[in-house]
């Protein structure tokens, strides 16, 4: 992978390569299911905890990689006592279905094999083990490619690695093997070879795209496609539409109510769960969002760990940060950023605002350019905003600070202080006109123009000594 980071740990649909085998191992029914770790164990368990949790996993270190065989033997504690067939996948083969283990498990029960095998047609088997054959057809062993004759590397059946093995047969035999290979390893397909020697070998062929491992970035983001492609057509096949699945994202385990629709280029990440009927626009992201029926997420909206009831409009380009709560019928519009807030149903915030830690009540109106101050620089503040409250535009909320129901806060004032229910706060600076200063100021330019050193108009000389950005 050319990385620090494990092969398992790099992401695919939202969740660790490894994360996969496993999950298909746990919805199959295995049990109990053994996770053998190496290099970044610790990452490695944690990271599987925290996408699976709950679900019973036991891990295993392999202190020394010897090989596949090796690493499958330091499973044998784990599993002691277990009676049943063994089934052993890779940690990197995300894309294997339930349906594909189930065949495989089935197989050796069909044929009483001690061991059933998984294998795959690819007309480029590159880096694969071949899967030999007797005269008879029967399979006979695995070769692994650096061991293999020209004539053994023209074979185009190979192993995929996915195996069930009777538990008294797998662990007597893994006993047995050997590393007087090109790797100088302990090889898990030796064991076919043992199971034949007595016909005991069931091979299954399951489809490629299925079966194939992941070894480089390239190929973690075909499998990603391939993923994310089932998930678009499984979320069709359950009534969302999604306009272009080729440019849709989403990581497993999100939920698209009856009547959703995706426009082309959204992301859908982690616990994501969306009502019936919402529209979700174009270029939008929503991580770890619970959103409401009817919803209307116009393009380009950014949602996290947040709550959206039904009704509510958001954006376009609306920034829906962690721990916001947008009531019901509630509107936030282009270039508003909430983090913390809750808005009361039917309540708006239509443009060009922020609003943080703020509990805003029902039916509020925030003008434009209006920002909560809830920062002062050690601590933050919250402000409260009662019902039916219209705030003009442009104001300034220094928290923490209260407004109550029905008041008003008159455009371009900064409130620091409690407003009264039914008041009208006003907290501007008082106006002063100067009479005639733009003639005068025409005049002074004209003087500058001739003779340099004339003064400026005092009004000017203020501004220009305030600052030249005004």
């Amino acid at each position: 992978m050319k990385s620090a980071r494990a092969k398992v740990l790099h992401e695919v649909a939202g969740r660790p390569l490894g994360y996969y085998p496993v999950k298909r191992a746990l919805e199959l029914g295995a049990a109990p299911v053994v996770v053998v770790v190496g290099h970044q164990a610790e990452a490695v368990r944690a990271a599987l905890g925290a996408a699976l949790p709950g679900a019973p996993l036991r891990f295993v270190l392999q202190e020394e990689q010897l090989g596949t065989a090796h690493a499958v033997l330091m499973a044998r504690p784990a599993l002691r006592g277990h009676r049943g067939p063994v089934l052993i996948l890779s940690g990197d083969t995300p894309l294997l279905t339930v349906g594909a283990l189930r065949a495989v498990v089935a197989a050796r029960a069909r044929r009483r094999a001690r061991i059933a095998l998984a294998t795959m047609a690819l007309a480029e088997p590159r880096g694969y083990g071949r899967l030999l054959r007797d005269g008879r057809g029967r399979p006979a062993r695995v070769v692994e490619e650096k061991d293999a004759t020209a004539e053994e590397r023209a074979v185009t059946e190979v192993n995929t690695g996915l195996y069930c093995v009777e538990a008294e047969f797998l662990w007597r035999a893994l006993r047995k093997v050997g590393s007087a290979n090109a790797q100088g390893e302990f090889y898990l397909p030796d064991l076919v070879a043992m199971a034949a020697a007595g016909g005991g070998v069931a091979a299954v062929e399951v489809p490629a795209e299925e079966a194939a491992g992941v070894n480089d970035r390239a190929e973690l983001a075909r499998v990603g496609r391939v993923l994310v492609g089932r998930m678009a057509e499984a979320l069709a096949r359950a009534g969302a539409t999604i306009e272009d699945p080729a440019r849709f994202d989403c990581d497993e385990g999100v939920e698209l109510g009856t009547d959703v629709t995706v426009e082309p280029g959204v992301r859908l990440r982690g616990r994501t769960r969306v009502g019936a009927g919402t529209l979700i626009g174009a270029g939008c992201i929503l991580t770890d969002a619970v959103v409401g029926e009817g919803v209307v997420l116009k393009p380009y909206s950014v949602v996290e760990d947040a709550r959206i009831a039904g009704g509510a409009i958001i954006g376009p380009f609306a920034r829906i940060r962690p721990g916001s709560e947008i009531g019901e019928g509630a509107h936030v519009g282009n270039f508003v950023e909430t983090k913390k807030a809750r808005l009361g149903k039917g309540s708006k915030a239509n443009h060009l605002t922020y609003l943080g830690d703020a509990d805003i009540g029902q039916g509020v109106n925030v003008g434009a350019g209006t920002i909560t101050c809830n920062y002062d620089g050690e601590r933050k503040h919250p402000t409260r905003i009662g019902d039916g409250v219209f705030i003009g535009s442009d104001s300034i909320l220094v928290a923490p600070v209260e407004v109550g129901d029905g008041a008003y806060v008159a455009a371009g004032s900064v409130v620091t202080e409690p407003v009264p229910a039914g008041a009208l706060a006003l907290g501007r600076a008082r106006q002063v006109n100067k009479e005639g200063w733009v003639a005068r100021r025409q005049q002074w330019k004209q003087r500058a123009a001739s003779a340099p050193a004339a003064p400026a108009p005092r009004g000017a000389r203020r501004r220009r000594q305030a600052g030249r950005a005004v």
